[in-house]
């Protein structure tokens, strides 16, 4: 484990991805150590470069010299990401570690590009029933008083800390291994810790987040467990009211830890709002640096196409990485008029043609005639995305051949299903390319129906 010194602070450091990658840097809770963030490390470092700290006075760091405050742990963490980070990175904190992000947020908005937090500290209020049973003991723990009396009560009734910690971290149903419960729990009760365990508690009151969260403007993904009963649901609801532009999700059968409670979910979410490439059976293989390049690319050149129309970098860097993109030669066919199919295509470079005959849409013919082109930024395929019928038309490459971004209805239907204001947003804007389509089509059969020549008294059909 790396040590890192800031003005003389030493700070352990769990440090894991490619340097030439973006920074992301995972700050955990109360009572914890940087194995809080461990589900979330091995998967992110594919796509960041991976600081998972230890704060000071928790796990391998040595507690500050003054007494401990979320402010001087967020001046703490700003120095230490100035001094590993050429640009803003990407924060991702638990519980205290999220009321700590928020406030380097708020102090240091040019060096967080965006934020997800677990179960965060909003008011620094937690629970009734961590005031009532976990805080007493905690506060004794300031003088070593604490520690003796539940080490002493623990040898004499076996359990004791499981009955009490239990409740307050983890849903009845909770999804969280035996070997994951041990050190976690093991964390909560490290005995050299309870000086800075009952600062921390008194920090957090005194770093009331409430009627700030308005100032923020970084695109943030926030997910509670539903049954947590450490920090308040009541925290989500202040989130809500004051900053209704982060994206807060709750989940069912998690409590404070969902990110080892229901790994699966928090995994899926945070990869689709991180836009790790790629979605599904790739999700967890390590990618290259010119993959992660590629998609850096795409989000850019989605600005300026149809399906990206009023989307943030956030949401386009989401879309990139699920958009699998295919070189076609000069004149070379992408799709016949008789192929099933479930993609949808963006043209990223060159020209489509598309090629049909009026006098038998959608079949097979002899007589197909070009009679359209599709420029960068267009769509294709809307039709068969849909309902996974035939192509109404063949799709060539033009004279000087084509890049098209293909996306899947599986890869679309995941981006609904984890991220309901960006699918809403993506279907919408299909939707109106494809409307702009059929009316485009409509002129031209109008503007055909006027041209055909009157022979013996009856219109006749253009060759």
């Amino acid at each position: 484990m790396p040590t890192y010194t800031i003005h003389g602070q030493e700070l352990n450091v769990i440090e894991k991805g490619s340097p030439r990658r973006q920074v992301a840097v995972l700050i955990h809770g109360w009572s914890s150590s940087w194995y809080a963030m461990s589900p979330l490390l091995d998967w992110l470092s594919q796509r960041f470069h991976c600081y998972a700290v230890d704060l000071p006075g928790y796990g391998e760091s040595p507690r500050l010299p003054e007494r401990t405050t979320i402010t001087a742990y967020a001046e703490l963490l700003a120095e230490f990401i100035m001094q590993v980070s050429t640009g803003p990175v990407v924060l991702v904190g638990h519980s205290m570690g999220g009321m700590t992000s928020v406030t380097i947020a708020l102090r240091y908005r040019v060096l967080v590009e965006r934020m997800v937090l677990l179960s965060p500290t909003i008011t620094g209020r937690l629970t009734s029933y961590i005031n009532a049973v976990v805080s007493p003991i905690t506060l004794l723990e300031r003088f070593g008083l604490g520690t003796l009396l539940v080490s002493s009560i623990e040898r004499a009734f076996m359990g004791l800390t499981d009955r009490i910690m239990r409740p307050a971290s983890f849903a009845e149903r909770s999804g969280i291994t035996e070997e994951d419960y041990k050190r976690i729990r093991a964390d909560a009760r490290n005995p050299g810790q309870g000086r800075v365990r009952t600062e921390c508690f008194f920090a957090m009151r005194e770093n009331n987040l409430s009627g700030q969260l308005a100032q923020l403007d970084t695109p943030t993904l926030v997910i509670w467990g539903a049954e947590d009963n450490t920090v308040p649901l009541s925290d989500s609801g202040v989130m809500a009211d004051e900053w209704p532009a982060a994206d807060l999700r709750i989940l069912p059968q998690a409590g404070h830890w969902p990110q080892f409670e229901a790994h699966a979910a928090t995994r899926r979410i945070v990869a689709a709002y991180l836009g790790l490439p790629r979605f599904g059976d790739r999700l967890y293989t390590p990618v290259g640096d010119e993959e992660l390049l590629q998609v850096h690319e795409i989000a850019q050149f989605l600005a300026h196409s149809g399906i990206g129309n009023e989307l943030n970098f956030a949401q386009r860097l989401r879309l990139a990485a699920q958009c699998l993109p295919h070189t076609y030669t000069p004149g070379e066919k992408i799709v016949g008029v008789t192929e099933s199919g479930n993609e949808l295509y963006i043209i990223h470079s060159g020209v489509v043609e598309v090629w049909n005959d009026p006098q038998r849409p959608g079949e097979e013919s002899a007589g197909k005639l070009h009679v359209a082109d599709l420029h960068p930024g267009e769509l294709a395929g809307e039709l068969a995305l849909f309902d996974e019928e035939t192509r109404s038309a063949d799709l060539l490459a033009g004279p000087q051949g084509a890049t098209l971004l293909a996306l899947n209805r599986e890869r679309l239907l995941g981006l609904c299903e984890d991220d309901a204001v960006l699918g809403t947003r993506l279907l919408w804007n299909i939707a109106g390319a494809l409307s702009q389509r059929v009316r485009f089509i409509l002129w031209q059969m109008h503007q055909l129906h006027h041209q055909q020549p009157i022979v013996d008294g009856r219109q006749d059909t253009v060759p």
